[in-house]
Formats: structure tokens, sequence, C-alpha cells
């Protein structure tokens, strides 16, 4: 029996693996139709495709008898927390984190200047070859939340700096202090809403974040304000959302929604006010780099049993 690593880059061009252990490839090939590529029982570390549809990426779960460890790529483990059932108890899940912290805050930011300055506006009035002069609100002595301050939420507030805002407030699940000053509990969130003049959610999707941007969240919100969604789709609800766009009082920038992907005719696509791109946080030339140095440290550690980084959960614990 061998102990397998499956990985979705290829094994070669992944400098610093340690030997002892048979890397194969497999990124669940470009329709989810690819066969395994070796016996999932001799599987010890699955890497989880990259940008897949989610039953590429859970296909194989019940078949890693004897895996020991399930790395993903991604911030984010909700995939595999979905079917947590499917795989056997004493195994480590790891997200990536230090790999997507970078691209992610910078698509935040991306997608707060856009919406503010009008640039869709700009982008239409262009194709049309009109000259379309106007007055939009700046970043600049805004007020700005952070809902869900981990690393991509730090990552956010680092790129917020230079931009001259008036005040950054920080909520995650639990109340701490940081460098920068003051984590808000999840529970403070009512009292923090109405001060906000951007909103921006880089929480992960949990049991507790799940539907967390609601019709009573968002009617917290000041007028005028603008919701940015780097998490995920299933943080904010979408019913809710598109009450709200639809008559006016917010704005909305979205990298992620629900559903996903949106599809041809969806209300979101056409709603006033809204800024849409299609789950793009990760995926730039910052990716690969990082995913590598982490696959090779993990890889290191679990060779000589190491503890390993970014672990979220141990299965059956």
């Amino acid at each position: 029996m061998s102990a397998d690593v499956w990985l979705p880059v290829p094994p070669d061009e992944i400098e610093g693996l340690p030997e002892g252990l048979r890397y194969l490839f497999w990124d669940g090939g470009e329709n989810g139709d690819q066969g395994f590529p070796g016996d999932p029982a001799d599987c010890v570390v699955y890497v989880v495709p990259y940008m897949k549809r989610w039953p590429v990426k859970v296909r194989p779960l019940e078949h890693l008898t004897g895996v020991q460890v399930i790395q993903t790529l991604t911030a984010g483990v909700d995939d595999v927390t979905a079917r947590l059932s499917a795989i056997v108890p004493g195994v480590q899940l790891c997200n990536a984190r230090g790999v997507h912290e970078a691209s992610t805050a910078e698509l935040a930011l991306t997608l707060t200047l856009a919406s503010l300055r009008g640039i869709p506006g700009f982008v239409r009035a262009q194709q049309e070859e009109r000259w379309q002069s106007a007055f939009h609100p700046a970043l600049a002595d805004k007020s700005v939340l952070i809902v869900g301050y981990g690393a991509i939420g730090s990552a956010v507030e680092d790129r917020l700096v230079p931009f001259e805002v008036a005040r950054v407030a920080r909520v995650a699940r639990s109340r701490r202090t940081t460098a920068r000053g003051l984590v808000h509990p999840l529970t403070e969130l009512p009292s923090l809403l109405p001060e906000a003049d951007v909103v921006i959610l880089c929480t992960p999707l949990t049991a507790e974040t799940q539907g967390l941007v609601d019709a009573e969240f968002l009617a917290r919100m000041k007028d005028g304000a603008l919701l940015v969604n780097v998490a995920r789709g299933g943080v904010v609800d979408t019913k809710a959302l598109l009450t709200e766009l639809e008559n006016g009082r917010i704005t909305a920038a979205l990298d992620v929604t629900d559903p996903e992907p949106l599809p041809p005719g969806h209300p979101l696509w056409q709603a006033p006010g809204v800024l849409i791109s299609p789950h793009v946080g990760g995926p730039t030339s910052a990716f690969l780099p990082r995913a590598k140095r982490l696959l090779v440290d993990q890889l290191n550690r679990f060779v000589n049993q190491e503890p390993l980084r970014n672990v979220i959960l141990t299965t059956g614990a």
C-alpha cells in the first residue's frame, strides 16, 4: 500500500515536495468526469481541486477510507463541511489561510471604489460614446464596517488605510483586541450598522452566518450605504437584498451570490445599484505561488509529523 497525495497541480510544477509520498495529479477533469488517479484507499492527503463544481470536489470523499488530511485551496471550507458525514473520523480539514488574502482584499477595495465612484455607469457611457460627467461619493471620510475580521478582513483594513476613511469598525464571532483596535462580537452588529457608509462582508459561511444579512440587517443599514460581499453568497438573503436594491435605499457590490453561478434571467442581474463580479476574489496571478508554498509547507509538516497549519476541524472529534 502506498501513501498517495492527490494534487490539483501537476507535482513536477511544485518545487520542494518531500520524499516518501507518491504524488498523483487530479483536478477533477474538465467536466468533473475524470477518473481517480489511483486507489482512493491509498490517498492519505487529498488536496481539493480549485474552482471546480461542488459535486466534483466532494465526489472522492466517501472513497477516501485512509485519508488523514483534506487540504482546501480556498479560505472557506463550506463545500467540504457540507459533506462531513462522508468523511472517515480523525481527518484534519485545513483551509488556505495565507493564499487569498491579498487578492480578495484587492477585489474588495476594487468593488468598493468602483461602486462609489460610478465606474459601471462610465463603462456603459463609454460603450455608447457618451461623455457623461457626474458627482459621486469618495471613499475618503467614509465609515467602513468589516464583518468577518480574520486574515482577509485584516488585509482589507490594511488596504483601506491610505484612503483616509473616517473610521473602521471590525466584527468577528467573538470580541478581541488587535493592534488596530477593538474587534466587536457579532452580537453588537445591530448597533454598528446604522453608522456605516460601507459594509464589507468577509466572514466564512457557517451555520451562524448563513443568512446573516437578512431583512433586519439590511434595514439597519443607513440610507445610501454600500454592501460589499467577498465572503459567500449564502451569507446574504438574496430576496431581502433585492427588496432594498429595488427601492433604491442601498447599493451593493457582489463577488458572490446565492444562487451561484447566478443564472440568466435572475433579477439580481438587472437590479438597480448593483455591481456583480463572478466570484473572482481568489483566482489571480497571486494564487498559484502562494498555493504551492502552502502545499510544500503542509506536506513537509505531514511527513515530519509536525502540527499542520490552518486546521479548521478534525472529523469525528
